[in-house]
């Protein structure tokens, strides 16, 4: 077997769990729009300007608390019956592992991402200007590409550690600050916010498809040895 077909198998039987078990829907996309909110009601009386300003940072800071609790299951869901340590004793290979297990990752990322964007203008009030969409959906592609191989690559390491649930915020948070910082300055630049224009978001584009494309590599590279330990 290939490992793009072992991929995609990888991939589709981990989006099939998430499908079955509703995990997704009824837990981490609920955490993400309270958070949303809770962000709005903090900020209320500083007014509609304010929140408008600092939207696109909360999506994705939203997006980043809500990444830990899709990480946690996906990863927890094998630790529990086994599977990963079955994958590798049938010799799966280690780089399809990953990214299997990064593209079904970034799909519910993806889903979740655009979901909180119209969450964040029917709260804030922000709009997409026709000129903005398409560095959006290419910040959009490169953040989600980015997290995901990072929250593949650290939950792979969590997975085996005691105390899980609490190393892994403590290795994932610091690790994607540049997405962090990039993707909301893209997108400000995509929205408009602050008086940018759409040219402003573009380097900042650049850095987090660095970001994307270097994590992707150490992961292929790293994920195998890692999981195995």
């Amino acid at each position: 077997m290939t490992a793009w077909r072992t991929a995609v198998l990888v991939a589709r039987k981990d989006l099939l769990v998430e499908w079955r078990s509703r995990v997704a829907l009824n837990q981490v996309l609920p955490f993400a729009a309270i958070v949303m909110v809770m962000f709005a009601f903090a900020l209320d009386r500083r007014g509609d300007a304010i929140l408008e300003g600092v939207a696109p940072g909360l999506v994705w800071l939203a997006t980043l608390f809500s990444s830990l609790l899709l990480v946690q299951r996906t990863f927890a869901v094998e630790a529990e019956d086994g599977a990963l340590d079955a994958l590798r004793a049938a010799s799966v290979d280690a780089a399809a592992l990953f990214w299997g297990k990064t593209a079904a990752l970034a799909a519910q990322l993806a889903v979740l991402e655009a979901l909180l964007l119209v969450i964040a203008a029917l709260l804030y009030g922000t709009e997409v200007r026709p000129s903005g969409v398409v560095l959006l959906v290419v910040t959009w592609v490169a953040a989600t590409v980015g997290l995901a191989c990072v929250g593949t690559l650290y939950g792979g390491l969590a997975a085996g550690a005691q105390g899980r649930e609490t190393l892994l915020p403590l290795l994932l948070l610091p690790a994607v600050a540049p997405v962090l910082i990039g993707a909301t300055r893209a997108v400000e630049a995509a929205l408009g916010t602050g008086g940018t224009v759409v040219a402003d978001g573009w380097p900042w584009v650049g850095v987090v498809s660095v970001f994307a494309v270097a994590f992707g590599a150490g992961g292929t590279l790293a994920f195998g040895p890692l999981i195995d330990e």
